[in-house]
């Protein structure tokens, strides 16, 4: 059974900084593609970033990028990612999500088959 474990979510003021953490457990990060997902409230869940285990190919969503890094450590089973430059609109749930990465990138929601819990974030003054 794949577990994931997200942590490094809190508040922050604008223009501040978060890395998340992703710890994929129950096999190898090899295998999966691994999204970061976020919902604020009131609203769908959205792509932020993903990246493959694999190859370490990764894509961000257009509010993502300039700000947003993604990274891998398979010697970890770890997913990372950086965030700089918050802003308020950032502020949400942040889950990571793994498929199979035989299917390849994707920041469709519906496409992926194991979820963490989520860790909060708040972008505020």
């Amino acid at each position: 059974q794949l577990r994931l474990v997200e942590s490094g979510g809190g508040s922050v003021q604008p223009g501040g900084s978060l890395r998340l953490s992703c710890v994929v457990s129950g096999s190898r990060l090899n295998y999966f593609v691994i999204g970061w997902f976020r919902q604020a409230p009131g609203k769908e869940r959205e792509g932020v970033s993903c990246i493959s285990g694999s190859d370490g190919s990764a894509h961000l969503a257009d509010s993502s990028k300039g700000r947003f890094t993604i990274s891998r450590d398979n010697a970890k089973n770890t997913v990372y990612l950086q965030m700089n430059s918050l802003k308020p609109e950032d502020t949400g749930v942040y889950y990571c999500a793994a498929r199979p990465v035989v299917g390849g990138l994707s920041m469709r929601k519906d496409e992926y088959d194991y979820w963490g819990q989520g860790t909060q974030i708040t972008v505020s003054s």
